[in-house]
């Protein structure tokens, strides 16, 4: 039986629902025994958790997840075992936070404009205190004020029909700012491009060795939302580049249906070389 590994998974200080302690309980309590937080464009939930760690706990890694376009796609990249008080990664999650605030600011204004939709002004203030405030937490805000009956339907009727400029860090920015804070960057869900974009075969390995040309080191092979096949694939494109891989539920607490450390990895199936290599440069 190998370790039970979930490196991808997020907090209430991005897009997750449950606080860096509770999400720590709940790792405790599912038998998980390598993990790490990677909130979008931000640190703290990493130093809340580190902060909580008591002895017998599991290896804790920092990490985090930067939302990246360029001209060629959409990426998602992972940052692992940096130091968060490094220059470069603040440089990164700063402009990613901003970004993610001017969105706000703008999502807000659309709603007024095309919806006649405003909330208290306690309630603005409340999500400009946020970290990462997205549209998770405005339909979280339209259910409990009543403009809404559910946060599906308040995706599915107004916030997936707000049209805002798209505001990205580069991939290049990313990953450099990972590498000089003494990190890992990986590439998250590789096949997955931009809404239901499924990248394979040429396309795919275009990507990866651009992002390799740039410093990227790993590839998230093992994903909750991989079909086998896929799973197969990234796999073995990581091995064909010898890069590490990583292994990652992409847990949201109840913003979505995936379970702690479901990694699409039997727990009688052997750890993939890639994986056995990064745990062991990384811990």
């Amino acid at each position: 039986m190998h370790p039970v590994i979930d490196l991808h998974m997020h907090s209430a200080v991005s897009d997750g629902t449950d606080t860096p302690e509770e999400l720590l309980t709940h790792v405790r309590e599912a038998g998980v025994d390598v993990f790490s937080l990677t909130d979008h464009d931000a640190t703290l939930g990493c130093k809340q958790i580190q902060a909580l760690l008591q002895p017998g706990d599991p290896r804790f890694l920092f990490g985090v997840e930067f939302s990246c376009k360029d001209a060629y796609g959409k990426y998602h990249i992972l940052g692992y075992g940096y130091d968060p008080d490094a220059d470069s990664i603040c440089s990164a999650i700063n402009t990613g936070h901003a970004n993610r605030m001017k969105k706000l600011d703008m999502r807000l204004d659309l709603l007024r404009t095309e919806f006649g939709i405003t909330f208290p002004q306690a309630d603005v203030d409340m999500l400009h205190t946020l970290s990462n405030p997205g549209k998770p937490h405005l339909a979280k805000l339209m259910v409990r004020c009543g403009l809404s009956e559910t946060i599906t339907s308040a995706f599915h009727t107004v916030l997936n029909r707000l049209h805002v400029p798209e505001l990205y860090i580069s991939p290049e920015f990313a990953i450099r700012g990972i590498l000089d804070a003494g990190g890992v960057p990986v590439l998250a869900h590789p096949c997955f491009g931009d809404g239901d974009q499924l990248i394979l075969g040429d396309l795919l390995k275009t990507r990866v060795r651009r992002l390799m040309d740039a410093g990227l080191l790993g590839l998230e092979g093992l994903y909750s939302g991989y079909t086998e096949t896929l799973r197969a694939q990234m796999l073995a494109l990581a091995e064909e580049f010898d890069l590490y891989v990583t292994a990652g539920s992409d847990f949201h607490g109840s913003n979505k249906l995936i379970s702690l450390a479901d990694t699409g990895l039997s727990p009688d199936a052997p750890l993939p070389a890639g994986l056995k290599r990064f745990l062991r440069d990384m811990f």
